[in-house]
Order: structure tokens, then sequence, then C-alpha cells
């Protein structure tokens, strides 16, 4: 599933807080403190990333060309282009983005807001979203989501991901793409199966994740913050182009030589 934005990152910003000074002792001097202990992070990860944004230089992938980001209708009012990328969000749920891009072209056309949704009956959404995948459910999921909007918040779409995750169909991946995209604000990682296998693979988690929530949190505790909007757009570019889910293209990856999963050809 696609749906994700392009990062602007660099390399990451040094810490505004003031430094200290450490003093050494020699062993046996000293107060007695034991000293504290670094931070931990994966072997190599600067350098990957760097690769990484490299490969995804040309920004060809689905992603860039289809994603979320290019899906809203970037004229509308800015209540309206919210409510859209939610949708956006909930219709690419194991669906591609070219899936994904052309049912929100196909609902833009009736003039997408909430209410053509909720005057929309279940029949006409469903053929209007058909094929994404498990568009009865989402068919669903949009209405009661709708809904809610239009009672509690006005028609426009929560500004947190704690009320976000709980609208109808919305996982901890979409709430976080929405703070991203619509609201402009990083509350977290998207974390969905590109950025969960990758991560795994580059051993960018202390240990195997079985599950995006936990690589989620793993990845936050110490991904410097200013590279998390960005982390989610570059891997799953990477993941549609070169570190594919079967049959990695490992002999084209700039990153062969350091990958702890790459395949030696």
């Amino acid at each position: 599933a696609g749906s994700q934005i392009q990062g602007t990152a660099g390399i990451p910003r040094r810490s505004r807080r003031r430094k200290s000074v450490a003093i050494a002792y020699e062993p046996g001097q000293g107060d007695g403190a034991e000293p504290r202990r670094a931070r931990w992070e994966p072997r190599d990860w600067r350098e990957q990333l760097e690769r990484i944004r490299e490969m995804r230089r040309s920004r060809d992938a689905p992603v860039d060309e289809m994603g979320v980001q290019k899906c809203y209708d970037s004229s509308a009012p800015p209540q309206v282009m919210r409510y859209q990328v939610l949708l956006a969000l909930m219709l690419s749920s194991q669906t591609k983005d070219q899936v994904t891009s052309a049912a929100m072209l196909r609902l833009r056309r009736r003039g997408l807001t909430v209410d053509t949704v909720l005057q929309m009956d279940d029949e006409t959404l469903g053929q209007i979203i058909y094929p994404v995948g498990f568009w009865r459910n989402k068919v669903k999921y949009i209405k009661q989501t709708t809904a809610i909007l239009k009672q509690k918040y006005g028609g426009d779409i929560p500004s947190t991901v704690e009320e976000l995750v709980q609208l109808p169909g919305v996982g901890p991946k979409m709430a976080h793409l929405a703070m991203h995209i619509a609201w402009d604000s990083v509350a977290g990682i998207a974390v969905d199966t590109h950025v969960h296998r990758i991560s795994n693979r580059l051993k960018w988690v202390k240990k195997e994740t079985k599950h995006p929530e936990e690589t989620r949190v793993a990845l936050e505790d110490w991904l410097p913050r200013d590279l998390w909007k960005e982390i989610n757009w570059l891997l799953v570019g990477f993941g549609q182009q070169t570190c594919l889910p079967v049959n990695p293209r490992c002999s084209q990856c700039l990153n062969q030589d350091i990958c702890p999963a790459a395949r030696r050809l």
C-alpha cells in the first residue's frame, strides 16, 4: 500500500540543549557514579540512509507519482482538502497507489466533500471506489467516519493521532500520515509494510519486530525526530522499486555491502 509523503529533512540537526563537559576519571577516581550509557543506534544507519536518499533521488516510484499527497484537490478549501487526505488514506490500505489514485479521481469528479459522500448510497460509493482492497468494508467505514466528522468535528478531521485512530477504518499509520499531510504536524513515524520490512532487514530495530506498531515504537526510540517525516516517503519508494517483499533487487542496491539481509551475488 502506498500513500506516503515526500520528505526534505537533511542531516540531523545538532541538539540545541546546552552542552555539558564530560570529565574523565582514572579508574577508582571520581564520585563513584556510573557513566551514562550511550543511546542505542543501528550500525551504519547514517550511511545506509544517505545511500537510500541517493537511490530515491529520481522520485519516480509509484508513491511519488500517485501517493496520497497527490490524491487530494490542493485548490479545495483546507477543511475539504483534509477530508480528502483522510479518505485517500482509508482507501490506500492493502491497495496499490495506482488503484487508490484512480478511485480518488473518480470520487473527486463527483465533488468529494463530507456532504456529497453522506448523500451517496452505499452501492454508488462501492461502484466508484472498486477495485480498492476490501472495498465493501471501506464503504461501511467511510460512511461511518464521514458521519462522525459531520456530527463531532463540523466536517473537518481530528487534529490528533489519538482522535484519528478512534475513527472507523483508521489505523495508526493512516493517523500519522494524516497528521503529516493534512495538518503538517509530525506526531510520530508512519510505518506501513514497506517501512516495517526494510527496518527489519537493515536491523534498524534492536530485535526483530512482528508488527508495524512495534516497528514504529522501536524506530522512534532512536531515530532523530527531524527525520520522522522523511523516513516513510524514502522507505516506501525504496520498497516499491528495490527492496521488494519477494526477490529484492540486492544487486541494484547501493547498500548491498552494508545491509545485513543483502543477498551476496
